[in-house]
């Protein structure tokens, strides 16, 4: 009969004290805080940068448009997006807290940013430069990077994934909107 080995294992810290790998850094923390300070900050960047833009086109230019019948009256648009920039800072939020290493975050960090650029290009691309139809060409690919980083936070975390199910909808209205003045304009 042999003794039972004292051998320690490889790892010093016990399993119980291991972090999961998608855990969070509790909301109030230092970090936290920080990464909610940078999570407000781009959002509200993109969002200006497209404000721009948009500042630009509105009068005359998309004034004289024909616009289809589901078109909202204009004062829904600020009321809307405000929504849905919160709605995608407090999910950003919620991926940044997750532990840094963990499979899937760098991506899906990536995948935000990318789609947020294609936010700000779009208005550019629609208003600034007065063209529907390279907005229809940006919207689409816009809806496409969206679905993406939804699909990258529900892997992470489910409530940040649910965060940005409105502005994907709000996004393909949008992108059919787009395609219909610019159908009506051309």
């Amino acid at each position: 009969m042999t003794e039972p080995s004292l051998k320690l294992p490889d790892d010093p810290d016990p399993p119980a004290l291991k972090r999961r790998p998608g855990r969070q850094e509790p909301p109030t923390s230092f970090v936290a805080l920080g990464y909610l300070a940078l999570a407000v900050a781009l959002v509200l960047a993109a969002s200006f940068l497209g404000q721009i833009a948009t500042m630009r086109g509105l009068s005359p230019w998309y004034a004289g448009l024909v616009k289809p019948a589901f078109t909202p009256p204009n004062a829904v648009f600020p009321i809307a997006w405000s929504l849905l920039y919160a709605l995608m800072a407090w999910a950003f939020w919620r991926i940044l807290r997750i532990r840094p290493g963990a499979e899937g975050r760098q991506a899906a960090i990536v995948l935000f940013s990318g789609q947020l650029a294609l936010n700000a290009l779009w208005s550019w691309a629609f208003f600034g430069f007065a063209n529907p139809l390279a907005g229809l060409a940006v919207i689409l690919a816009l809806e496409v990077a969206i679905l993406a980083t939804l699909l990258a936070f529900l892997r992470l975390d489910r409530l940040a994934g649910l965060l940005l199910a409105p502005y994907l909808a709000w996004v393909a209205y949008a992108g059919v909107l787009n395609g219909t003045i610019w159908w009506l304009n051309r």
